[in-house]
């Protein structure tokens, strides 16, 4: 703005200039003009009496290189011309002043030259004996006289620029001080020119405008950044050229990434082709939706382009963690196909042996046998139906009955009852510790102690021990149930609470076990808000600890 106002100046006071030079030029080519004509006037007068009384002879002895004298007889011919021969000159009679002062006395004119560099002026006078005695000067044109005066002028216009642009930078600065220093934030306030005083309120009245929509802006960024930060769910917002605009603790968390990416292209925080291709899918169409895994976890993206006045501005992706729900649908898959096969064997065993009984193709002698492998495996599908049942409850999450109970009565109680199996393999089974009460359904601990046993029993060799410990402090008991069984692999470790899932199948099904025990156990004492541990490897034996606090 400064360069601006300085160029106004400057071009402002270099245009007066100019026109002032013109002017004062005009004027002072006028002035000289009217002083010349009065002097020839007055020469003419002199001439004029001197060619009365002396006649040719006088105006021969006049002698000048700056006028001309020219003697005309009444019918037009040169008498007398200073500066050229008489004979040669043409009649005078149309000369305008000359005709003029035979009418009047007197006559004046002035006429250019043919380059018009040159104006010569005309005086003449009526003599008394009838002839006209005409005076002329030669004059050079305004033009030819700015001509003249160049190098004066030039010298003026140099001086008159620097002065100019001095002057103008000095002005320019002054009137800019106090615009630079205006308080808009406070415009009202301001005291810089009364000019600009419609302007400031107008400012003011802007910035209360704006300091209202910023204030409302922020409040719903607050709300916005509050939700989408408290929010399970990823949230990423693209702008139409795949850029991140904002992306919540969710997602950072799934992408790996933090908050400096933002501003980044999305590529920068995942290259996975499938998720950039629903991107893509999801800006052309309008919707895309995706499911893949990134690293142990799974996601399901939902991703929709963002439109304003029909033109598409950018994309929303949304992920949810689906893992749980995934690896749900995984063991319901399971569990049917797993219920299925173990509903099946039993079945077609009973089927079997009653045909054959029914057939009587079973002689006398066996028939107790194939009665009592009937009797056996209806066993197990009634043991594998009150399994099924019972998690089924628990699944559901049924409010059961609590009271104080001790897990050491418990564990005793349940050893009473395997007392027999254990006996059979040589095992000792032995319980020790704290009495360890808690607030809680006695069936629920009774089933965790009596399966947590009955695996160490099923896979102890004869002659090893089973040891159950119960510890309690003020907030929670730990039980523990130790073998120096056969053990499991560590592989297998994040995967025996599942229901059905089984380590070594062949003995599994030797034992006679359900492959729901364990599923109970950790879904009882999940019941129960604890917590389950398992330490174990080949040859050296399981641990498991379970931890339920007393509240």
């Amino acid at each position: 703005m400064t360069s601006k106002i300085f160029r106004s100046i400057f071009a402002t006071s270099i245009v007066v200039l100019m026109a002032t030079l013109v002017i004062i030029t005009s004027f002072l080519y006028d002035y000289f003009t009217d002083i010349q004509i009065n002097q020839i006037k007055d020469e003419l007068s002199i001439a004029s009496v001197g060619t009365e009384q002396s006649g040719e002879e006088y105006l021969e002895n006049l002698k000048s290189d700056n006028f001309r004298l020219t003697w005309v007889a009444s019918d037009g011919t040169v008498l007398f011309d200073s500066q050229a021969d008489k004979t040669a000159m043409d009649n005078h009679l149309d000369r305008e002043e000359i005709t003029e002062a035979f009418e009047t006395g007197k006559g004046s004119s002035s006429r250019h030259s043919a380059t018009l560099t040159e104006k010569t002026l005309y005086e003449a006078v009526l003599l008394s004996d009838g002839t006209v005695l005409r005076i002329s000067v030669n004059r050079a044109s305004g033009f030819v006289l700015l001509l003249g005066m160049m190098t004066p002028v030039i010298i003026v216009v140099i001086i008159a620029v620097i002065i100019s642009a001095v002057l103008a930078h000095k002005m320019s600065k002054r009137i800019i001080e106090p615009l630079n220093k205006l308080d808009l934030d406070d415009p009202i306030e301001n005291d810089a020119y009364e000019e600009i005083a419609p302007l400031l309120s107008r400012i003011h009245r802007q910035n209360m405008k704006i300091e209202r929509k910023a204030a409302e802006l922020n409040r719903r960024k607050d709300e916005f950044d509050l939700i989408t930060k408290n929010m399970r769910e990823g949230l990423v917002l693209l702008d139409k050229n795949r850029n991140i605009l904002t992306i919540n603790s969710a997602a950072m968390t799934i992408f790996g990434t933090d908050e400096k990416c933002t501003g980044n292209e999305f590529l920068t925080i995942n290259r996975r082709h499938d998720i950039t291709s629903a991107i893509e899918k999801a800006l052309t169409s309008g919707h895309a939706e995706i499911r893949t895994k990134l690293g142990i976890r799974e996601y399901q993206f939902d991703i929709s382009r963002i439109e304003t006045d029909g033109e598409t501005v950018g994309a929303v992706v949304l992920a949810f963690d689906i893992t749980e729900q995934a690896d749900a649908e995984r063991l319901r898959r399971e569990f049917t196909a797993n219920v299925s096969h173990e509903l099946k064997t039993p079945l077609q065993t009973i089927t079997g042996s009653a045909e054959l009984i029914e057939n009587g193709l079973v002689k006398q002698e066996d028939m107790s046998r194939f009665v009592g492998h009937i009797r056996e495996e209806a066993t197990r599908l009634v043991t594998l139906v009150d399994d099924i049942i019972r998690l089924s409850q628990l699944d559901e999450q049924n409010e059961l009955q609590k009271e104080n109970i001790s897990l050491y009565d418990i564990a005793n109680e349940a050893c009473g009852v395997l007392r027999d199996s254990a006996d059979k393999k040589d095992i000792t089974l032995s319980v020790s510790g704290d009495s360890g009460n808690v607030c809680g359904v006695k069936q629920l601990l009774f089933e965790v102690i009596y399966n947590l046993c009955d695996n160490s029993i099923k896979y102890t060799p004869d002659g090893g021990k089973v040891e159950i410990n119960v510890s309690e402090t003020e907030k929670e008991v730990t039980l523990t149930v130790s073998d120096n069984g056969i053990g499991i692999a560590t592989e297998h470790h994040a995967r025996i609470f599942e229901r059905f899932y089984r380590v070594d199948k062949s003995h599994s099904k030797k034992s006679g076990g359900t492959g729901l025990g364990l599923s109970i156990v950790k879904h009882a004492v999940q019941y129960h808000g604890g917590k389950i541990a398992l330490q174990s490897e080949i040859g050296n034996g399981t641990i498991v600890t379970v931890v339920i606090p007393k509240i």
